[in-house]
């Protein structure tokens, strides 16, 4: 079973920044990509960044050069660092895992999502 859990969300200013971060527990021992996804309210899920357990990253439209992912292979977590933040950065930060199963299948497993506020 695994699981994985966000933390690092909450209310920032207008310009400010924050760093979310996300921990996947359990048998993940097949760890490969692991990524952010933003949903702003009334909107699709939106891909924010994607890193490799090789750290090649991907980054979505949505960042705007502005947020950076990181990870780190031996505690199987990944970070979002997120910079010169904008009201419309107002979104529920979801982390994603992927985790290559029984007969190399990848899963996908989603945490419950963090809220990010941005108002002054």
């Amino acid at each position: 079973q695994v699981s994985v859990v966000e933390s690092g969300g909450g209310l920032a200013q207008p310009g400010g920044s924050l760093t979310l971060s996300c921990a996947v527990f359990g048998s993940a021992f097949n760890l490969e990509d692991m990524a952010w996804f933003g949903q702003r309210p009334g909107k699709e899920r939106e891909l924010v960044a994607r890193i490799t357990n090789g750290y090649a990253t991907t980054y979505g439209d949505y960042a705007q050069g502005r947020f950076t992912i990181s990870r780190d292979n031996a505690k199987n977590m990944a970070y979002l660092w997120m910079s010169g933040l904008k009201r419309e950065d107002t979104a529920v930060y979801y982390c994603s895992a992927d985790v290559i199963g029984t007969g190399r299948v990848v899963n996908r497993y989603w945490g419950q999502g963090t809220q990010v506020t941005v108002s002054s």
